[in-house]
């Protein structure tokens, strides 16, 4: 069985994605069910600030390197349809978090995010060469988020019980990780 045919690519921001992240962080979606539901979303004010610093970084061109936050586009048509990113649990340890969203459902389970976070794996892996592992972290009720984890090759390192509330109900934090020589750029969806 061949690898799939190639779906997204990850890139910088890009002036046509501030109206899409405006969109899609306007108003309550589905997405925001899963993607962290116990933290508050973003206000209008902070996504406003939060864009005007992405409209800086692509006037000046001044996104850090290595990355921390790329967008995923449609391969074909370039348009947003979601971030990967990441985040130091502990940067004295060289300890990275990994995260992603991708907001429309109607492109969740095909292959997307596999793709995404795969691609975001040996992005991280390639460009910072003092990191030894990857971690991600989800909760007991994003059971596509778990799956996925297990797809990419990540183990099943913490459960956290009854660490989470959402819509008033517990749920277990889930914490996985991949060391550097564990992970294979070349698995296939």
């Amino acid at each position: 069985m061949g690898k799939k045919r190639q779906q997204i690519k990850i890139r910088d921001w890009k002036i046509g994605d501030v109206q899409v992240f405006r969109k899609w962080n306007s108003q309550h979606y589905k997405w925001m069910d899963f993607n962290g539901p116990y933290y508050k979303n973003m206000t209008k004010e902070e996504v406003e600030d939060y864009l005007s610093k992405i409209k800086d970084n692509i006037k000046n061109n001044s996104f850090s390197f290595p990355r921390d936050r790329m967008v995923i586009a449609n391969i074909h048509s370039d348009e947003m349809i979601g971030l990967v990113s990441s985040y130091w649990e502990s940067k004295e340890t060289n300890w990275l978090c990994i995260g992603l969203c991708i907001y429309d459902e109607e492109n969740w389970s095909k292959g997307i995010g596999f793709e995404a976070l795969l691609f975001w794996c040996k992005y991280l892996f390639d460009n910072r060469p003092e990191l030894v592992r990857l971690d991600m972290r989800t909760w007991s009720g994003h059971f596509g988020m778990m799956k996925l984890a297990e797809k990419l090759g990540f183990t099943l390192e913490a459960r956290f019980r009854k660490a989470r509330i959402v819509k008033g109900e517990y749920f277990d934090s889930i914490g996985y990780g991949i060391l550097r020589e564990e992970f294979d750029s070349d698995i296939q969806t």
